[in-house]
């Protein structure tokens, strides 16, 4: 069995950062809440509640005074605010790049640009940063969306279109949407950013090249994560084979049958549970 593992699997830099420090507040403190889960892995959240971390869905559940753990995602603005008003401590634990996005789109809403951000609706991060894109803003997920955009941007009668994205979505995706965005309102001022980060396009990359030298093709992260579920995506256009599991006990014995196997994690998946693979089909 040939196995090949992609040299970008495991924490990008901005899950690293936020975990260390996630640690480093539960052993300062007695009592450190989290408001919605740092990062999509299970593992990496149930190894953080065992140490004492309290997760929790609403910022009103957090005692007064305490210290609250912003998820890397980020948070919507108007919870920077109520936090504020409890005069919560706050370890802000947002992604660098998330930030950046979030004052990108304050000062497109200064400009007056109506701003298109390309992204997963339910998503944690794209309900964070479409809180700071003001009134006039859609969230475009795929193609379909597309004439309710058009409706959107004349009511607004704005003249001036700004383009902003998520971290994690599909570079596919989001090339697809730009071309039919430039064509669509050629006629308007365009200011197009990619806010795609290094590690998901660097791991998209890895993933297309992985998959087609592999009989089969291991993915491994949370089930919630939107980058694992991209690269996933990957993996099954371009791969006979391609599974997706949390863990090493996800794994089954269908794939001691292949003799060339690539195995990929996730942004948020330890490194720790790609070696556990490894040493599974090294055995």
């Amino acid at each position: 069995m040939q196995i090949k593992v992609g040299k970008y699997s495991g924490f990008c830099g901005g899950v690293k950062r936020s975990v260390l420090n996630a640690e480093e507040s539960l052993n300062n403190s007695d009592v450190v809440y989290c408001y919605g889960e740092l990062v999509h892995n299970k593992q990496v959240i149930n190894s953080l509640t065992a140490k004492g971390l309290k997760v929790i869905e609403d910022i009103n559940e957090a005692e007064d005074g305490s210290k609250v753990i912003f998820r890397a995602h980020g948070v919507e603005k108007k919870i920077y605010e109520i936090a504020e008003k409890k005069n919560l401590n706050i370890v802000d634990l947002t992604c660098p790049n998330v930030l950046k996005i979030h004052e990108k789109a304050k000062k497109l809403v200064e400009d007056g640009y109506f701003i298109i951000l390309i992204a997963q609706v339910s998503h944690p991060e794209t309900i964070g940063t479409i809180s700071f894109c003001g009134d006039n803003c859609f969230i475009l997920e795929n193609s379909d969306m597309i004439l309710d955009l058009e409706n959107k941007i004349k009511e607004s009668k704005c003249k001036r279109i700004a383009v902003i994205t998520q971290t994690t979505i599909s570079v596919d995706r989001y090339n697809e949407l730009i071309d039919i965005i430039k064509e669509k309102f050629s006629l308007y001022e365009l200011n197009i950013d990619n806010n795609i980060c290094d590690a998901t396009n660097l791991r998209q990359q890895e993933m297309k090249e992985l998959s087609k030298e592999v009989d089969a093709v291991i993915v491994i992260g949370g089930k919630n994560s939107s980058n694992t579920k991209k690269l996933y995506d990957i993996g099954v256009r371009n791969c006979s084979k391609c599974f997706l599991i949390e863990t090493v006990d996800d794994l089954t014995d269908d794939i001691f049958k292949y003799e060339r196997i690539g195995i990929m994690g996730g942004a948020s998946t330890p490194r720790s549970s790609v070696d556990e693979v490894m040493s599974r089909l090294n055995k």
